[in-house]
């Protein structure tokens, strides 16, 4: 008797231990949140494919001059074309760069419509974090449409979050970034939404150019971006400033410039 209760309890102890002790870790993402409208995907699908990884020639528009009639936002010495909901923009600016500093986001003073824009960023050359809290910030067009800035260099999170994601809506084809540390560029295409009588003529399409790659050609968006939610469109002025986030990350952008669109 003392032998079998001996063989039990190893046999026992031979399931337990062949039980994982826990589950692989779970992709970033969620799976409760709503489906993206015209789409198969959530929102933030943790199930959603990744781009595939590209390495990038260096850019041609890396240092690019602002070209004759672009209007320069940042031109490497100060932050007089930005502000901040308590006045004036209160980031870091050294060596021809502004750096997120934890003291909230910055806003255009001036507003725009229809652009192309042209801006270099960097993330922290320090890597900390993981997912969405690696690098992290967002260039949000009108104030709303974000197209997302992060470190996606070896860094997964959630296709729709990734760096040049159009945040919530759509992945980019492509992820061509940078090392942290290396400076990067945007150069975007904006079409603004059109809206009369407060109803949606015509929604808004962004082309992205990353590292001098296009990762979205004409893209059309749903609405304003969300986490987590769809967002659906409201009538709005037809300019609108830019936005630049502070996610608590110490990213940095220079040479940051629009020309405005018909």
């Amino acid at each position: 008797m003392k032998r079998l209760t001996q063989l039990f309890l190893a046999a026992a102890c031979s399931v337990a231990f062949s039980l994982p002790a826990a589950d692989a870790k779970k992709s970033p993402g969620y799976d409760d949140t709503p489906v993206i409208p015209g789409q198969t995907w959530k929102v933030h699908d943790s199930k959603r494919p990744h781009p595939p990884i590209v390495k990038p020639d260096v850019s041609p528009t890396l240092g690019a001059k602002p070209p004759a009639g672009a209007v320069v936002l940042f031109d490497g010495t100060d932050l007089s074309k930005w502000k901040s909901a308590k006045g004036d923009a209160p980031w870091k600016v050294e060596s021809g760069y502004m750096e997120v500093n934890g003291k909230g986001q910055v806003t255009t003073k001036q507003s725009f419509g229809s652009m192309k824009v042209h801006l270099e960023f960097a993330s922290p050359k320090e890597v900390k974090g993981e997912s969405q809290g690696r690098g992290n910030s967002g260039v949000f067009l009108m104030g709303m449409y974000e197209v997302q800035v992060l470190d996606s260099y070896e860094n997964v999170t959630y296709a729709d979050g990734q760096c040049a994601s159009l945040y919530g809506q759509w992945p980019p084809d492509k992820n061509v970034c940078l090392p942290p540390g290396e400076w990067q560029t945007y150069d975007i295409t904006f079409e603004a939404p059109k809206f009369a009588d407060g109803k949606l003529v015509e929604p808004g399409y962004v082309t992205v150019v990353h590292n001098g790659v296009k990762v979205h050609d004409r893209r059309k968006l749903n609405g304003p971006s969300g986490h987590r939610n769809v967002v659906a469109y409201k009538a709005h002025a037809d300019k609108l400033p830019i936005s630049l986030q502070d996610h608590g990350n110490p990213v940095r952008f220079r040479n940051f410039w629009v020309e405005e669109l018909k």
